[in-house]
């Protein structure tokens, strides 16, 4: 009877084993990538427990709120803005925060549709409003701790009436602020997907091997894949439209002219980032890291299911530098807020300028075999 390590079956499993623990990458992306993934999730979102809200403050009249705020928060001067903090400190429930921000209706609408606040009160006397959408958790949250804690009798034997005005505008509400940025997530998906790592199978398939023998410009194989994704995005995002305003009314406010030019540049910036990480590498493995590295933050940070003003504010600068957040903020500004072709110059320039800088890049340092 032979023994275990003359078996095919040893000597396959064996070899298979050293060869790929012989792969320093393959090691990284399989094995310590997604535990500093956890690490970095783990101490963003199990940090000691505290909430924090932005509340738009519209006055009309010195009320019961604005007496509590000069009693109890402090202000300051944020971005140009004047902001009252009332913090709450709790050891069992975790500490909450609110940020009050003093402005008039039209802003404070803005404000609810960018996600930068979540409610919006407004102050007559001897009555508080709420106004928000029903249908937004984060709001509804906001809404319950502040109106128990203006009413709460440590605070105020009498804080007047206080009435729900639920906000059903469109724009407002939390499905009009997710329908662009799964747009612009599917862009991005689909472009790093369906370009980058169908040209690292090929690579390591030995096809792009063939393909360069043949009389070919190299740049117009990267370029045809360009456009054939452009088109299949154009697809999907037009059949993503059409069940969103059947479903759920949803309608572009803004110039259609703009979104187009934008759809573009955030094509074009994906495609030119697309090229740049498959321009080296042969294994799946290592691409499909890569991929994952690329598209797992920006899906987090850039806003696409939250708005990305609930990070620690040192961090807003940077997460806008990013290409999903130029993207996503350009597109839903045009569907929510009816921006036009002045608003969407700036984003449109710097995406487009980031996929052409990476795609030379990708063309210059590209290996085909």
């Amino acid at each position: 009877m032979k023994s275990i390590k003359n078996t095919q079956l040893y000597q396959l499993t064996y070899t298979f084993f050293l060869e790929t623990i012989r792969e320093p990458e393959v090691l990284f992306w399989g094995i310590l990538f997604p535990v500093l993934i956890s690490i970095g999730l783990g101490f963003a979102f199990t940090q000691a427990s505290e909430s924090k809200f932005h509340v738009m403050v519209v006055e009309e009249s010195r009320s019961e709120l604005d007496s509590l705020l000069n009693i109890y928060a402090k202000s300051a001067v944020k971005n140009e803005k004047e902001v009252s903090v009332w913090r709450i400190e709790d050891e069992i429930i975790g500490n909450t925060e609110f940020s009050f921000i003093r402005s008039d209706w039209k802003s404070a609408i803005v404000s609810l549709k960018r996600g930068e606040s979540e409610l919006i009160v407004t102050d007559s006397v001897g009555k508080i409003r709420y106004h928000f959408d029903p249908h937004n958790s984060q709001s509804q949250l906001a809404y319950m701790k502040l109106s128990a804690l203006i009413q709460s009798p440590v605070l105020t034997s009498d804080a007047g009436e206080t009435r729900i005005n639920p906000l059903t505008l469109k724009g407002v509400r939390y499905i009009d602020f997710l329908i662009p940025g799964i747009l612009t997530m599917g862009i991005m998906g689909s472009i790093l997907w369906g370009i980058s790592y169908t040209i690292i199978e090929r690579r390591s398939q030995k096809l792009l091997r063939r393909m360069v023998a043949t009389p070919m410009n190299k740049s117009n194989f990267l370029i045809s894949m360009m456009f054939v994704r452009i088109l299949m995005n154009v697809v999907e995002a037009l059949i993503l439209l059409f069940f969103a305003r059947l479903f759920f009314g949803i309608q572009i406010q803004g110039n259609i002219g703009a979104l187009i030019v934008l759809f573009l540049s955030g094509n074009i910036a994906f495609t030119g980032l697309a090229a740049l990480i498959s321009s080296r590498t042969s294994k799946t493995e290592v691409g499909t890291g890569w991929i994952n590295a690329v598209q797992m933050p920006m899906t987090i940070l850039s806003g696409i299911f939250f708005s990305y003003h609930h990070f620690p504010e040192w961090s807003i600068k940077i997460i806008k530098l990013l290409p999903l957040t130029a993207l996503t903020d350009g597109v839903r500004s045009i569907f929510n807020e009816g921006a036009g072709w002045m608003e969407i110059i700036t984003p449109s320039i710097a995406l487009s300028g980031f996929g052409i800088i990476c795609f030379i890049v990708g063309i210059r340092v590209f290996k085909w075999f």
